[in-house]
């Protein structure tokens, strides 16, 4: 009876310590670059794995910011914004005891797409918007 006791507490603490690590975010931000990779990977538990290229400086080279996403909706906004500069905003979390959750510790859970380039520090170079469409003028009633 004593061993049943403790196999139901050790699967109770190991059940509550997944919850709190996939509940519980280290930290959380916001990382800006392109999109350059991003599929669905997984035998068994599919996650949205991605690659994004963020770039400081123009000229030079490039980190990458490696990333998982769980929502579906959040990887169908990604897939449209693909080649254009996003900004995405994640959760880390530290101490997920799987992989079945993602292959990385940081989590993607909003993407919105940047209107502006930045050329260095408080220089920026806005992204031109298309002209809204103009009205055919009226001809004038003689």
């Amino acid at each position: 009876m004593k061993l049943i006791g403790f196999v139901v507490a050790l699967i109770v603490l190991a059940v509550a310590y997944g919850f709190g690590a996939v509940s519980y975010s280290y930290s959380s931000g916001e990382r800006a670059g392109w999109v350059q990779k991003f599929s669905s990977k997984g035998w068994l538990c599919k996650t949205w794995e991605g690659e994004m290229a963020m770039v400081s400086m123009p000229g030079s080279t490039s980190e990458k910011f490696i990333f998982t996403v769980w929502n579906d909706g959040v990887a169908e906004q990604i897939n449209k914004q693909m080649g254009k500069r996003v900004s995405l905003h994640y959760e880390e979390k530290v101490g997920i005891p799987t992989s079945c959750f993602g292959e990385t510790r940081y989590y993607v859970t909003a993407v919105k797409v940047v209107d502006e380039i930045p050329l260095a520090p408080g220089v920026v170079v806005p992204v031109p918007q298309p002209a809204p469409p103009t009205a055919a003028p009226v001809p004038a009633k003689p």
